[in-house]
């Protein structure tokens, strides 16, 4: 099994968002994306940049993130 599909267990800042439970890697980015989509929360300016809410915050650790470093934040919150 690759790493992508084992299942892991988000914090509890991210299964704010995610949901409770175990969830593979690659599930957990896409209900991340459905999240942001759904809370409108790309920068309109510029598309690769996450503006985060409340509880993205806790999650980024800071007001916002780039795509590309928003893995970075979600790895430190599975286990």
């Amino acid at each position: 099994m690759d790493a992508l599909q084992k299942p892991l267990t988000p914090s509890p800042e991210l299964a704010a968002i995610v949901g409770e439970g175990m969830l593979p890697r690659g599930q957990v980015v896409s209900k991340v994306w459905d999240y942001i989509r759904a809370h409108n929360l790309q920068n309109p300016a510029d598309r690769r940049e996450i503006l985060a809410d409340e509880n993205l915050k806790k999650v980024f650790g800071k007001d916002k993130a780039t795509m590309f470093e928003m893995n970075k934040y979600l790895a430190q919150h599975l286990k």
